[in-house]
């Protein structure tokens, strides 16, 4: 009997240490993410200066540039301090979204920045929402957290674009 309580003991240490391992997963997985979400939104903001042609996509690229520069070294600053290797380019996906969009010019490129800008700033804000929630995940939560309001004045701004370029047409 008391072998069994033992091992039923030594079971459930196991089993809460493997919490706080798999949430230590999650937030470096999420970190990674972040930080090759920031370097594809400084590369996307910098062909919006470049090929859009209104000035209010230019003026938003600026914005995704400076914002997400700042978001991407804070990012990297929290992924150093947790001994977390930080990715140095965007993800593949992201690649192929920004060498789709740099072939188009003109009002297509302004619409189809724009659409691709509102459909990622969705998917990021309920990513960093969900990050945020999980408060185990300690300094990486706070950097989610703190980057929500920034994320959601990015898509009101792109969502505005968005109209009144539905409203031109």
């Amino acid at each position: 009997m008391k072998s069994l309580s033992i091992a039923v003991l030594a079971a459930g240490v196991a089993l809460a240490a493997l919490g706080p391992a798999q949430a230590a997963a999650k937030g470096e997985a999420f970190l990674k993410k972040a930080i090759g979400g920031d370097l594809a939104e400084v590369q996307m903001g910098k062909l919006a200066q470049e090929k859009g042609s209104s000035d209010a996509v230019r003026s938003f690229g600026q914005t995704l540039v400076t914002d997400h520069s700042k978001a991407q070294q804070q990012a990297t600053e929290t992924a150093q301090s947790l001994g977390v290797t930080a990715p140095s380019a965007p993800p593949k996906k992201a690649q192929g979204e920004k060498a789709k969009l740099s072939k188009l010019s003109g009002k297509a490129f302004d619409r189809a920045f724009i659409d691709h800008m509102v459909q990622d700033h969705k998917e990021d804000i309920a990513a960093y929402t969900r990050e945020a929630k999980l408060k185990a995940d300690g300094k990486v939560a706070e950097l989610a957290s703190e980057s929500l309001p920034t994320l959601r004045k990015h898509l009101q701004l792109a969502q505005s674009m968005q109209k009144d370029m539905k409203a031109k047409k």
